[in-house]
């Protein structure tokens, strides 16, 4: 058994569309980031940098427990676990980690960055949501190119990479951009939110997470001064 301790974000998604995709059998333990529960000493046990998702498999490797933390990470795990969705063959299995390391290093932070200044930051700076869209529209201009010459983006299979980076970039309004502009995206979001795996993914914990924007207080534990106590 699985436990995935984790929030109904993209970053939190990427490891419950997995589960889903994978057919493990898990538990999800909703972890409030809006409430300060990341920070809770037994959860930090497992996540030291205090960010969902983190889990704990009972059966872990030579059938001893392991916990991890850090999305990038738990996938490779869950794949190798399963041998599903990263490729045997050498060339294949880097050419999927790269574009999972573009994710975890371009995507994750620079969409995150966006969403920040353009949706939650209390003061609007222009520079900075202008210079978060622009990069924003140059990674999906990237993501574009290789999705014109592959159904997928480490070829033409379903990997880890697309399960990484799809709830990312399916909110093209939320970062300015217009989805027609990228046509080979826009049909590779369409033909993985199709598929029945992650469809039940998205769902997990979703009725966990209040409706509409951050509170006053929520706001203070997410980027305020609570974030950066050291404990």
């Amino acid at each position: 058994m699985i436990d995935v301790y984790s929030w109904a974000t993209p970053n939190g998604r990427k490891v419950h569309v997995m589960l889903e995709e994978c057919g493990l059998q898990y538990k999800a333990h909703p972890i409030n980031i809006g409430k300060g529960e990341q920070f809770d000493p037994n959860f930090l046990k497992i996540s030291p940098n205090n960010r969902i998702p983190a889990i704990k498999d009972s059966d872990g490797p030579k059938g001893e427990s392991i916990s991890l933390f850090e999305s990038g990470a738990i996938l490779i795990y869950l794949a190798e676990k399963t041998k599903k969705f990263l490729p045997k063959e050498l060339r294949e299995k880097y050419k999927t980690l790269q574009w999972l390391m573009f994710q975890m290093g371009g995507v994750g932070p620079m969409f995150g960055q966006s969403n920040h200044f353009s949706h939650y930051a209390a003061e609007k700076i222009p520079y900075a949501i202008n210079r978060y869209i622009d990069e924003s529209k140059r990674l999906y201009s990237v993501m574009d190119k290789q999705l014109a010459k592959s159904v997928y983006l480490a070829g033409n299979e379903y990997t880890i990479a697309d399960i990484a980076t799809h709830p990312w970039a399916q909110g093209f309004d939320r970062r300015g951009v217009v989805a027609d502009d990228y046509p080979n995206v826009k049909r590779w979001v369409e033909l993985i939110h199709d598929r029945p795996a992650v469809k039940r993914g998205i769902k997990i914990l979703e009725d966990d997470r209040p409706p509409g924007n951050f509170t006053a207080e929520e706001r203070e534990v997410l980027f305020g001064k609570t974030q950066y106590k050291q404990r």
